[in-house]
This record gives structure tokens, sequence and C-alpha cells, in this order.
């Protein structure tokens, strides 16, 4: 047969790191025409990953309108992606994970009969609304994808048990890793000086990332006000924490943590910078998702600010501890891992569950396998 047409569709920023080391594998394999396509659902941010990994897209939607709706930015994509599909005619389009472009790229698909193959699949929470929407549109992006491909064993048992059959999943590790270690060097130098002047060898920096909507309020509050409390009583560690573009995640970090000492308040990172910021610091705190995959790998222990994680791998490998919204708990456990080496070694040195960063190498070479070429 002639070469496929393998069309990669995504549209936001975290999907397109974690899609870049997958679009590079498809390039370089002479079997495959890669077509990529984004919905650019989130512009900036997108654009800045795009640069960075050198991914020039076949197709921009450019579907990004200031106060869209989930249901705006659906059916923009749905129908923007129909179009695509039509002209294009690919054997397979290859969706990331669980935003809306996810969504809307598998239906697109669907309609057209068109194979759906759906990296970073088989990951839940169980709670339909946390993440909101992230665990409805991973939930059905699998009822209407062809192969699977499972970043842990503990995914493929979502899925199993979920009814997709065993032969439709794939086990890969997570491409984020693959992003990962292509970035981070040992002398990077950020653009932000304020960055630079940090003393990572001896202060205990402490990443802190919050911004997702379950959090908005008071546990926001109280996660900011925990993080204000273990600063000022430990005088060698610092907080650099890259505030989210919401006016209310704003609003209470300015208002809680703005006149705080050793707190550096910055301007969301591109990928590249934060990927090294990840690096450098020694403890996580975050409510993210995919930051729970990526420090690990760099031997960073992740305490997560929600209530459920959709990674259990990472906690049950011990690189995660979930401690919830409560200021109490997150006070806690932060500061036994700043003052118990022993506690904070142990994290550290916890076997990733993630991978080794070839799951992109996987994916493509099962994509062949799946066509018999």
């Amino acid at each position: 047969m002639n070469k496929l047409k393998i069309m990669s569709v995504f549209g936001t920023r975290p999907e397109a790191i974690k899609m870049a080391p997958v679009i590079k594998a498809l390039e370089e394999d002479e079997k495959i025409q890669s077509i990529v396509c984004v919905t650019a659902q989130h512009r900036e941010m997108l654009d800045q990953v795009l640069s960075l990994f050198e991914i020039t897209p076949d197709y921009d939607l450019n579907i990004m309108k200031a106060g869209q709706s989930l249901g705006e930015i659906t059916t923009r994509a749905l129908i923007g992606l129909e179009e695509v599909i039509k002209k294009v005619k690919p054997h397979m389009i290859l969706v990331h994970g669980d935003t809306s472009t996810t969504f809307a790229g598998a239906l697109a698909a669907f309609y057209q009969q068109v194979n759906v193959g759906h990296v970073e699949a088989g990951l839940r929470s169980h709670n339909m609304y946390s993440p909101y929407p992230e665990e409805m549109n991973r939930s059905l992006t699998a009822r209407l994808s062809n192969i699977h491909f499972s970043p842990t064993k503990g995914n493929e048992e979502n899925l199993l048990k979920e009814g997709i059959e065993k032969e439709k999943i794939v086990i890969t590790g997570n491409t984020v890793i693959d992003a990962l270690l292509q970035v981070v060097r040992k002398d990077y130098k950020f653009e932000d000086e304020r960055l630079n002047q940090i003393d990572y060898e001896n202060k205990k920096v402490i990443l802190l990332t919050s911004h997702r909507r379950e959090n908005l309020g008071k546990p926001m509050e109280n996660i900011f006000t925990a993080v204000k409390e273990i600063v000022l009583e430990n005088e060698d560690v610092e907080v650099v924490f890259p505030v989210h573009l919401n006016p209310k995640v704003r609003d209470l970090a300015y208002g809680i943590l703005g006149n705080v000492e050793r707190v550096h308040l910055i301007e969301p990172l591109e990928y590249e910078p934060f990927a090294n910021l990840i690096g450098k610091s020694y403890l996580i705190l975050t409510d993210s998702g995919g930051i729970q995959e990526e420090a690990p790998s760099l031997g960073k222990p992740v305490l997560v600010l929600r209530t459920e994680t959709e990674r259990p791998e990472a906690v049950k490998a011990g690189t995660v501890k979930m401690v919830g919204v409560e200021k109490e708990a997150i006070y806690s456990v932060a500061s036994t891992l700043i003052h118990d080496k022993k506690c904070y070694d142990k994290m550290a040195n916890a076997i990733n569950p993630y991978g080794d960063g070839q799951a992109s190498y996987r994916i493509v070479e099962n994509i062949k396998n799946y066509y018999k070429i």
C-alpha cells in the first residue's frame, strides 16, 4: 500500500507537548505520511510548544475566541475537523488525552468512519465532574477509539473493566517523558533573571501550580495559606508560583502570597523553562495532572492538591502523595518532606511508573502493526 496517512489532532499546550515526540517519530518513518491538524483551542500557549519542537501544522483551525464555552469549543472543532478529514482522507486520526479537542477529534473521525488512535488512553478518576470536563472527554473518546495507547498497566485495566477488548490496548509508557527528556538540561539558563538568582543548591525550592476549576474559592485559599505558613516558618524555603491567567486565581494568589518574602509570583512559563524549573526544584505542589508524571522522572516528589487522581500508579509507586485541599494536611505533609530527609529520599528515589522515554516509537510501531505494514 501507499504511505499510511496518520493525522495528529490537538489544540492545547499539554496535548502539543505530549504529541510532539509522537509527531517526530511519525515523521522519521518512511512508511508514514504525517499530517498535523491543530484546533488552537489555546492559541498562544499552543504556538509556544509548536515553535519549541519545530512543528508546522498542515491545518490550523484557529478556533479560540475570548470567553469561549465548552460547547463552543467542541462544536467549532467538530465542524472544522469534518472538513479537514474529508479533504485529507487519513487512515487514522491520533488524538491525545482528554480535552474538548480530543473528544471532538474522535467524534469527527467516527462520523467519517476513520480509525481513531487514542494516545494516553485509560486514565480515570471515576468522578465524571473531577477533573471537569476531562474525565468525561476521555471516557467518551475511549468508546470511539480503535486502538488505545495506554501509559500503564493500570490504565489498561481501567479500559478492560469498561469492556474494551485487550487486543485493542497497547501499553506504551507516557509520551510526556519522551518530551521532557528532550528539553531538560543541567546548564539551562532562564530568560527571567529572578529565576537564575535563586540558590537551587542551598535553598529548598517549592514549585507551586494551582489552577483547576474545582479548587477555585476556599480550596485554593487553603492551599495558598498553607504555602504562606510553610515559607514563614522555614528560612531555607523559597516558592516559585507561575500564576495562571484566570483572574480568580490571580486575585487569591496576590492577595495571600503577594507580599510574602521568598515567594516569587511569576507569569506562566513556556514549556522548556517550566520543565527545567521542575528539574531544579526540591518539591512540587500541584493540582495539575501532567506534572504528576513529569516530576518523578527528574526525582522530584509531588504533593497533589486534589481529592482524587486519575494517576494512581504514581501514588502506588510512592513518587506522589495525595494531600487534598485542607490547609492542615498540606502544611503537615510538606513540612515533613522539608525536614525529614529519609522521607524525602524515599519519594525522590522511587521508580517512576510512566516509562523510559520510548513511548512514541512504540506507538508508531503499533500503528504499523495495526495496518500490517
